[in-house]
């Protein structure tokens, strides 16, 4: 799910073999994995997709954050709620996904951004988000004038007269895939032109050639040679985005 206008299922694509480096803890009603470099004032949220947030996936891409500077934080969006696994039924998605909604986050972004500040020392706060994730930073950056930078991987929200997607309050970078099945490229066309006529924030809307939804994180780049130079060339491009904002 990646496209709030017509969500649909996807493929939990290579599951990487992860333990992580972070802790789980709790914050007020929700948990989230936190990774804590030495010496930062800089954190990123990491939004997870309908897998959860105990994806390894997620968490391998939360520490490649943390790794180069940044405190990390991938909390529960789901807040408690079992998240999407293969094994259920794809005919119950949408009932599933009723109370799991990527545009009702707001009280669980304000408790994480509490915590990075009170907590963690955090004065730069970005965000980064995969999938449903990607839907949920598209509406943080809509949101949040205190965000300094927002990465939307493959995730659109849709426009209605609370949501127009062109408003960004955050610079934001959106990166998508040629080929994806869930997201097609003309929404990712009207994303764009909108963005040009209106948006006063900086933002960039990139496409990734022969790629499929989820290569960012959910593809093992050692087992896809093919893959591996974009895998790698949007991983780089989303640090840049970060590091040219906070």
């Amino acid at each position: 799910m990646a496209n709030e206008a017509k969500p649909c299922p996807c493929e939990i694509g290579d599951k990487i073999e992860y333990g992580g480096l972070g802790e789980e803890v709790q914050l007020e009603h929700i948990k989230a994995y936190v990774v804590k470099p030495q010496a930062s004032e800089k954190a990123i949220i990491v939004i997870h997709d309908i897998f959860g947030w105990q994806l390894p996936n997620t968490r391998y891409m939360a520490d490649m954050l943390s790794a180069n500077g940044y405190i990390t934080i991938c909390p529960d969006f789901f807040v408690g709620k079992e998240p999407w696994s293969q094994s259920h039924d794809w005919s119950t998605f949408q009932q599933w996904l009723e109370d799991r909604k990527a545009t009702d986050i707001k009280k669980e972004v304000d408790v994480v951004l509490k915590y990075l500040k009170e907590k963690c020392g955090a004065k730069h706060i970005g965000v980064v988000g995969f999938c449903w994730g990607g839907v949920a930073t598209h509406y943080v950056a809509l949101q949040y004038q205190e965000i300094k930078a927002a990465v939307s991987v493959y995730g659109i929200v849709r426009e209605r007269e609370d949501f127009q997607i062109w408003n960004l309050k955050s610079p934001t970078f959106f990166i998508f895939a040629e080929k994806d099945s869930i997201i097609p490229l003309d929404q990712v066309t009207i994303l764009e032109t909108r963005l040009k006529e209106k948006c006063t924030a900086d933002f960039q809307v990139k496409i990734f050639p022969n790629q499929t939804h989820g290569f960012v994180h959910r593809k093992n780049e050692n087992i896809n040679p093919d893959d591996k130079p974009y895998i790698q060339e949007a991983r780089k491009d989303l640090l840049n985005w970060l590091n040219k904002y906070m």
